[in-house]
């Protein structure tokens, strides 16, 4: 053979040029070929192997680089043809060299797949067929099953033609697998391997049941007793092509072990089709050796032959698993799987899971407790798989998963202890937070099947399932649910494609809404259980810092729904509600109510206010009229009951029955919820039917209109207006005229009460009621007993009832009293968190406050009331002087603010009080007649005075300073004096809250009164013997329990200031008219001055102002007046005989004129504003005094070191204090008697820079006026030493800008300090 070319040189020159050609690239000039020699080599037994092969390496050649070639030379001679593949097919058998076998086949491949032609085929396997047929030996037909079985799957038409025209070639191929041989029966499986894959499967499907039946006999016992791994790969190969035939695996399931075990010489295959039927039919699949076989493959090291038998087992489950499942979990193959779950490759691990998940189909698994042994396996592999990229093995994962959870048997626990659902949890939570939605949605379904009682270990993991819950709702925000455009767009009625996000988010959402569920039902079952809630056995640690308790899984629930889920679910549903998902989502709702009820009144409320009522009623009349969707229909009622019963217990009606009508509202609502799925423009028509009369308490027509009344009254209580106003109007007056006319029983209670408040709060947008109407609404309220079962606190209803006369006749004072009533009950509340909070501040400050600070929402809601209706005004007034104290003082309250000026109202108010205030107080002082009130009086009548009396103080108080009522003192005036007066002679002196109002009006009646109308009253007053011994008796208390100030003898100092100040009014007048005094009063001028000297800093400011107001007024009367006796003591004038000084000075004496002029020094360093008046006026009389009787002791105490130290403290304590009117009225008094204690520099000198530097313009007429005298002073002479001219000058100049100053507006004359009226002309600044 020459080299390059494929000729035998030898023999090349007797062959026919036609059999030689040049085969190759068509640049070159190709290969020689001579057919012939290649034909005489491979004959020739002279030729070695080499050479043969090298010639067979050049055909090899020749037919991949030039197809057709070889054919062209071929197709000459059919002969020649049939020769050259006789010849190849003759090597197999031959040639033992194992390169040159391999490429005798591959030549014959290319060749046979060159010519395709049927007949080279047919000679082929005819050729195959023959040696086969003489019984030679098995073992040298290895290459030829070696090359068949690459011809199979070379050109599958071959096994089409195996399976139809060479059964006995098959038979062959059975038999020859009893051949001991393992490399026999490898080669023998290798044919059968790719003739059953071979086409997609269809030869195999066409093979002779009786061969195929025998193929999977034969390949049992094989498979069974292989040892060699080709062999066992082949026959693992062979079986999961075979397992896809349901008729195999049945044949496969039913062989029994015997029939496997049969003897090798067994050649017949029909006795064993025979043999085989007769088994099937006896036979069940328990006894199939199949299971354990598949079962040592898994058991095996490698990983191929595991998935091999893992995907074997999945196909024969897949044709049956009742039928089949059984053989398996017998076989405890479970097991065996779940321990090939440590495994990292994804397609083994998606394998195992099918299977387990098809195992999972048959009850035995979870009864021989498979699930309890693979469960830890299969939460560690969920971990790692959902740490891969292959999502499909995630979500298999997880769907196994789920069916174990949801199909195990409640009586055996899977996770019996804290660890192993910690674990679980983790792996779920792990799926939630996938970034795949389809596996999210998964994990998802799982939380929920692990959120069933019978998962949860014990102790209770509360802080798991807590995770979970959280897990699935943060991401909730990250779902790209439909805009209600979108869904427009896309079309209403055509539904989402399974494929696009926005379906997988609404799928996920409908999964997380089930475990939401699933979490608020296993928080029921808990919370019913004691020893579930009290999880008794939590380690000691966890109790301390109660993060894993239900409670906090509770809340958690409540917050996660009320901030996510409730918009995310509306969200979703604004354009196409879900049935599914809104039962669901009502469901939530519904076990909030249970599981936190503390929490329920804000939550309900805030449902209630966001349109929740309007939201599910609506959802029920869309979709569940006509009966459908009934689950969610019982979702939505209940919880609109829930909510409806919610709502109502946060009302407080003042009726006993409360109960009854809670009862009842229930009952109405839980029977005819269900049939209300009309929508909300059908409501009208519905309250307006004249429908026939009840025939059942809570089902029927009439019931149903109840209803619609009780939601719209408590949807219109949290802001939801579920129809307009005016239609809400008409149409319950409709129903109450309806009920009347047709003769029905009264309504209940509960009805009308919600009747009631839709009316009032919907009456400002609808027309005023007529005469009928307003009748039949009179009636239906009067046919309840107590209308205060009908009350709801809302300023509406005091509106509606105070709108109609009719109405208000009958129901204005009782509506009024709830009011007052229901406002007390939270007032009292709120002072009694007040004092906790604040039991150690002043008691008087805090009344400062109170009385300084605004109304409250209720009073302001009255004084709104009184503008429209002032007829109530006398309904508050009457309400003081006949009820009982709690509500005749917050009647009185609302008076106090409407007198005070708070709002604008008619200036002749108290004109129109007057009147109705004197017909109380004559009504009490005929009724309190006797020696003392409440002596044999009724109680009424004493505690209704103080409050009368306060009510005439205050309204004496808030009368304008110009006001027409102090220009006169006649008629009602006068009558009002003369009864106050004689009711103040008559009460017991203990009796300190009516005497002390009193006293304070009588006052005030003094003091305010003009010149010329003063006269009579008091000379009426001082003719009041009963009058001055109360007086007397309030000072003789006062003087003989000091100084044990806090004695309980002692009036208080309220009592004893307005008993001081009406003596200062008194003594004044009496001095002015020379009024008769029938008697006179006994005071201690010892005792007042140690008290201010002495007791100062224990007594009440307000106290000190009115002994300082007496003594000014006594002193400007020169201590001598018929009204009052002064007495003396030796602490004040020395002892007897008296000296000159003393004499001239007698009551108060030498020592005692310095001592009081000490304790106003003292008390001017206060610097408190009512005493700083009343000290200087009290010191400016007590100079007058001093300079009138003895004008050396007033030069002595002007000029005492002490004038020098205060006014020096004053002028130091800041702009604001040097430029009080008192203190510069002190300075103009000191200048005035010519006290050495004033310097014009640097004391004038700084007021005047003060002055100069703020400018005038913004002094109060007062404060102007004290100034322009102390400038006076400083031009005159009375300085030491002198001032300047230029200084004089300043003060000229500043008394200039003064005179131009307008007089600025005057105040109240008024001051009430606490329960004191204090007349603010009695302090103003005199003038020397």
């Amino acid at each position: 053979m020459m080299s390059g070319n494929i000729v035998h040189e030898k023999t090349h020159f007797r062959h026919d040029p036609k059999w030689s050609g040049r085969l190759g690239p068509a640049e070159g000039r190709g290969l020689l070929l001579c057919v012939a020699c290649v034909i005489d080599m491979i004959e020739s037994e002279d030729i070695g192997s080499v050479r043969k092969s090298f010639a067979l390496a050049g055909i090899s050649e020749v037919l991949k680089c030039s197809p057709g070639a070889l054919r062209m030379l071929l197709q000459q001679d059919h002969g020649v043809s049939t020769r050259f593949t006789a010849a190849l097919l003759g090597m197999l058998h031959t040639v033992e060299d194992p390169v040159t076998l391999e490429k005798v086949d591959q030549v014959l491949l290319l060749l046979l797949s060159e010519l395709q032609s049927d007949v080279s085929f047919h000679f082929v396997l005819d050729e195959i067929l023959k040696p086969l047929s003489d019984q030679v030996s098995v073992k040298g037909f290895v290459p030829t099953y070696n090359f068949l079985g690459n011809l199979v799957e070379a050109v599958p038409s071959v096994a089409q033609s195996l399976v139809t025209h060479y059964v006995p070639l098959l038979e062959h191929l059975c038999s020859t697998l009893l051949y001991p041989d393992e490399v026999v029966k490898a080669s023998v499986l290798h044919v059968w391997l790719k003739l059953f894959g071979a086409a997609g499967g269809s030869a195999g499907q066409s093979l002779p049941i009786a061969i195929r039946d025998r193929v999977c006999i034969v390949l049992l016992q094989t498979l069974a007793n292989a040892g060699s791994p080709q062999l066992i790969n082949n026959c693992a190969g062979l079986l999961w092509l075979l397992v896809q035939q349901g008729e195999a695996v049945s044949v496969l399931m039913n062989s029994p072990g015997n029939q496997i075990m049969c003897s090798e010489n067994q050649n017949s295959h029909t006795n064993n089709s025979q043999i085989l039927s007769q088994n099937q039919e006896q036979q069940s699949p328990d006894h199939s050796p199949l299971p354990l076989i598949l079962k040592k493959l898994l058991l095996s090291g490698e990983e191929t032959l595991q998935l091999t038998s893992a995907k074997c087992i999945a196909s024969i489950l897949v044709h049956s698993p009742s039928q089949y499942s059984a053989p398996f979990i017998k076989a405890d193959v479970p097991e065996f799987l779940f321990d090939r779950l440590s495994s990292n490759s994804e397609v083994l691990l998606w394998s195992v899971y099918s299977c387990l998940l098809l195992l999972t189909e048959d009850p035995l698994f979870f009864s021989q407790c498979h699930s309890v042994y693979g469960i830890e396996s299969l939460v560690r592999s969920l971990k790692e798989a959902l740490r891969l990229t292959n999502l499909e093995v995630q979500k298999q994962g997880l769907l196994l998963l789920i069916e174990i959870l949801e199909r195990q048997p409640p009586s055996v626990r899977l996770f019996p202890s804290g660890p192993g659902f910690v674990a679980v949890s983790e792996a779920v939570r792990a799926g939630v937070a996938s970034s795949c939605l389809l596996v999210a949605t998964q994990a998802a379904h799982a939380s929920s099947a692990l959120c069933r009682l019978n998962h949860q270990s014990r102790p209770v993991q509360y802080k798991e399932v807590e995770g979970l819950v959280e897990a699935i709702t943060n991401r909730l925000p990250e779902l790209p649910l439909p805009t209600p455009g979108h869904r427009r767009s896309s079309g209403v009625l055509k539904k989402s494609d399974p494929g696009t996000q926005t379906s997988r988010s609404e799928g996920f959402l409908l999964q997380a809404l089930a475990c939401f569920q699933a979490a608020c039902r296993l928080a029921e079952e808990c919370a019913s259980d004691p020893v579930l809630k009290e999880n008794a056995f939590t380690q000691p640690f966890k109790h301390n810092h109660a993060q894993d308790s239900l409670e906090c899984l509770c809340q958690c629930l409540l917050r996660c729904c009320d901030s996510i889920w409730i918009p995310t679910v509306i969200r979703m549903c604004e354009s196409t509600p879900r049935a599914q998902v809104l039962q669901y989502f009502y469901s939530i709702l519904l076990s909030q109510f249970t599981l936190l009820p503390s929490f329920m009144p804000v939550f309900a409320s805030k449902l209630a206010s966001s349109g929740f009522y309007r939201l599910a009623l609506e959802h029920k009349a869309l979709l569940c009229a006509g009966n459908r969707n009934p689950n969610l229909n019982i979702s939505c009622c209940g919880f609109l009951q829930k909510l409806s019963m919610c709502l109502l217990s946060q009302s407080d009606p003042a009726s006993g029955f409360y109960q009854q009508d809670v009862d009842e509202v229930e009952n109405l609502l839980h029977c005819n919820l269900p049939s209300l799925c009309c929508r909300l423009s059908d409501w009208p028509s519905l309250l307006c039917e004249g429908l026939g009369l009840q025939l059942c308490e809570y089902k029927g027509p009439r019931a149903t209109q109840y209803c619609l009344v009780i939601i719209l009254h408590l949807a219109l209580q949290q802001g939801d207006r579920l129809l307009p106003d005016q239609t809400v109007f008409s149409s319950v007056v409709w129903l109450l005229s309806l009920v009347q006319e047709q003769g029905d029983c009264a309504l209940p209670r509960s009805v009308l009460r919600s009747a009631l408040y839709l009316l009032a709060v919907t009456q400002d947008k609808s027309p005023s009621l007529d005469g009928a109407p307003l009748n039949c609404i009179s009636k239906a309220l009067s046919s309840c007993q107590s209308f205060s079962s009908l009350y709801i606190h809302h300023p509406a209803l005091l509106h509606f009832i105070c709108r109609y006369p009719e109405l208000a006749g009958k129901f204005g004072p009782l509506v009024l009293e709830l009011w007052l009533t229901k406002q007390t009950q939270h007032m009292d509340a709120e002072q009694t968190v007040a004092s906790i909070q604040e039991k150690k501040e002043n008691r008087q400050s805090q009344a400062d406050e109170r009385q300084d600070g605004e109304p409250d929402t209720e009073t302001k809601e009255l004084l709104t009331l009184t503008e429209k209706y002032p007829a109530v005004i006398l309904t508050l007034l009457d309400m003081i002087s006949t009820r009982e104290p709690p509500l005749a003082e917050r009647a009185l309250r609302v008076l106090e603010v409407l007198l005070c000026g708070q709002r604008d109202y008619e200036p002749d108010l108290s004109d129109q009080l007057r009147p109705a205030l004197l017909l109380a107080v004559q009504r009490l002082s005929v009724e309190n007649m006797g020696p003392g009130l409440g002596q044999g009086h009724t109680e009424r009548a004493v505690n209704s005075l103080p409050l009368v009396l306060k009510l005439l103080c205050v309204m004496q108080a808030s009368d304008p300073p110009l006001s027409a009522s102090y220009s006169k003192m006649d008629g009602v005036h006068f009558k009002l004096l003369y009864h106050v007066s004689n009711l103040a002679g008559r009460l017991k002196s203990t009796n300190t809250e009516s005497l002390l109002p009193a006293l304070s009006y009588l006052y005030c009646c003094l003091s305010l009164s003009p010149a010329h109308c003063n006269d009579r009253a008091v000379s009426m007053l001082l003719s009041n013997c009963g009058l001055m011994d109360q007086l007397q008796t309030v000072l003789a208390s006062s003087s003989s329990s000091a100084p044990s100030l806090f004695s309980s003898a002692c009036p208080p100092s309220a009592l004893l200031c307005c008993s001081h100040l009406l003596l200062s009014s008194l003594i004044t007048l009496q001095h002015f008219h020379s009024a008769q005094v029938h008697k006179s009063i006994s005071w201690s001028l010892d005792t007042a001055v140690q008290r201010l000297l002495l007791q100062k800093r224990h007594t009440d400011n307000l106290l000190l102002v009115s002994y300082l107001r007496l003594l000014q007024v006594l002193l400007d009367v020169d201590l001598a007046s018929a009204v009052m006796c002064v007495s003396t003591g030796p602490g004040l004038v020395g002892p007897r005989p008296l000296g000159v000084e003393d004499g001239a000075l007698y009551p108060l004496g030498c020592r005692g004129a310095q001592c009081l002029a000490a304790a106003l020094s003292g008390i001017l360093l206060q610097k408190h504003e009512l005493l700083l008046r009343a000290a200087v006026n009290c010191l400016s009389s007590l100079l007058g005094f001093l300079e009138r009787k003895s004008p050396t002791t007033a030069k002595y105490v002007v000029c005492q070191p002490w004038s020098r130290f205060l006014l020096y403290c004053l002028l130091s304590s800041g702009e604001n204090c040097l430029l009080h009117p008192a203190i510069l009225r002190l300075i103009t008094l000191l200048l005035q008697h010519s006290s050495t204690a004033v310097r014009c520099d640097p004391d004038l000198l700084q007021v005047m820079e003060v002055v100069e530097r703020r400018g005038v313009k913004e002094f109060s007429q007062e404060t102007a006026q004290a100034l322009r005298l102390l400038l006076t002073q400083v031009q005159s002479d009375v300085l030491r030493p002198p001032p300047t001219e230029e200084q004089k000058q300043r003060a000229r100049n500043l008394l200039e800008s003064l005179s131009s100053q307008t007089p600025g507006e005057s105040c109240s004359n008024v001051l009430r300090v606490g329960d004191v009226s204090v007349c603010l002309s009695d302090f103003t600044l005199t003038a020397g």
